[in-house]
């Protein structure tokens, strides 16, 4: 029930040409009783457009196809349309009030082409941000065929992901088609839930319309969530490390806790809390700590390589149900290495005088570095201006030893000079006293 005063079904099934009939339930009030039935139908815009209503008043596109039914003493009103057509497949409410706004609850109307083959519906329910695990049944345990999940529409059934690596574009990285079990049966895991994965599906083997894809399943995601959102992405570098938390249900009593590598809908097992670790991850990678009462557990990753990019699966299995989150890695290449300085060039400035131009290169180049005086001095030679065209670069000891050289080779000119000076400034006053003494004499 969404309201405690009015609910119903979530969603309705018909094909081309059949009928449907939808009921609401309410509470018995005086209120409820005498106030406005409606049944509308939700347009891209969101406006939620009246299709019948208690008043009287039915849309041209519904006339002679569509009924609404009150019974007040049963709290109960039903909505029955007839003739149904492909553009009838959309979202629906039924609902009491003056306006479409109202007291209402909402539902999905999936109008197929034929859906005489189709068993009957199951419903399972997911919240925000969570997960949920869909049994298909068993089919030919000897089939090679491909598994398949995909999502009914108004054009049939659009697939979402398969066996073969087909996955959708807004499902990477956060669903799984498990190897099919000795009876034939496998399951379809989705994490990170969205609104709109609300909606019918069906999973099956081989093609989308044969034999084997008759299960039909109604996942309604409900915006009240207690699961709590996690980071999507982590970012590592090359030779380094990284750690991550994955989260359970707390009162879970869970078999299996777990950690694996996710892509095209498989996803491959790297290691569990009970040891496990996969021979390529071994000395790389474990399950650290667990948590039992905050629901999580540690996963540590070291001596990260490149390849190690991608998405990874947090996992915890009790019995056919599992609760599961996934996280991309994103790995980066060291920017500045002590034994290499030359990286450090990736960063280009420009001659100038302006002691600013240099502040940002000079704290990336060091930032992530020992900070011994070799490697300091390795990559300030890398923050010299770029050379011109014709124009040499050296290194900082060159350039020192040619300052220095340069002061030598001045000596010679400037100290004559300098002793020229004092023995103009000694003379001519003396001079100048001596003339004046004669012509006194005179």
């Amino acid at each position: 029930p969404v309201s405690s005063t009015l609910y119903g079904p979530r969603f309705l099934m018909g094909e081309v040409g059949g009928s449907v009939t939808h009921q609401c339930f309410y509470s018995i009030t005086p209120a409820n009783k005498h106030d406005r039935k409606y049944w509308c139908k939700i347009a891209r815009s969101g406006i939620c457009y009246t299709v019948i209503s208690t008043t009287g008043y039915t849309s041209k596109s519904h006339v002679g196809r569509v009924s609404l039914e009150d019974t007040p003493q049963n709290g109960t009103f039903a909505v029955t349309m007839t003739e149904l057509k492909k553009n009838d497949t959309g979202t629906y409410r039924c609902g009491i009030g003056t306006t479409n706004r109202d007291l209402y609850v909402s539902l999905t109307l999936t109008v197929l082409a034929d859906a005489s083959d189709l068993g009957p519906t199951e419903l399972i329910h997911g919240e925000l941000h969570g997960s949920v695990t869909i049994l298909c049944p068993p089919g030919d345990t000897h089939s090679i065929e491909k598994r398949f999940w995909c999502k009914l529409g108004r054009n049939g059934c659009a697939l979402i992901a398969d066996t073969n690596g087909y996955v959708g574009k807004s499902y990477q990285g956060r669903i799984f088609i498990t190897p099919q079990e000795s009876s034939g049966a496998f399951k379809i895991l989705i994490n990170d839930l969205k609104k709109e994965d609300s909606g019918l599906y069906r999973c099956g083997m081989g093609r989308l319309s044969g034999p084997d894809s008759r299960r039909v399943v109604a996942l309604q995601v409900t915006a009240a969530s207690t699961v709590p959102k996690r980071p999507k992405f982590l970012s590592g570098t090359v030779g380094g490390s990284l750690s991550f938390k994955c989260h359970h249900d707390p009162k879970g009593n869970y078999e299996k806790k777990y950690l694996c590598r996710w892509k095209a809908a498989r996803c491959a097992p790297l290691a569990d809390a009970d040891g496990f670790v996969h021979e390529s991850y071994k000395g790389r990678i474990q399950i650290a700590s667990s948590n039992q009462e905050n629901g999580s557990y540690t996963v540590v990753m070291r001596h990260l390589r490149e390849e190690d990019a991608g998405w990874y699966w947090c996992g915890a299995k009790n019995g056919h149900t599992e609760h599961t989150s996934s996280v991309k890695l994103h790995i980066h290449k060291e920017a500045c290495t002590s034994q290499d300085p030359e990286t450090s060039t990736l960063l280009k400035p420009t001659l100038s005088s302006s002691p600013a131009a240099y502040s940002t290169p000079t704290q990336r180049s060091i930032t992530g570095l020992t900070y011994t005086a070799g490697t300091v001095t390795e990559s300030t030679s890398t923050l010299l201006p770029a050379a011109t065209p014709g124009t040499s670069v050296t290194s900082p000891g060159k350039i020192y030893h040619e300052s220095s050289s340069g002061e030598s080779r001045l000596l010679p000119v400037v100290l004559p000079a300098l002793i020229l000076l004092i023995f103009i400034t000694i003379t001519i006053p003396a001079l100048t006293k001596i003339k004046l003494q004669k012509e006194t004499g005179k």
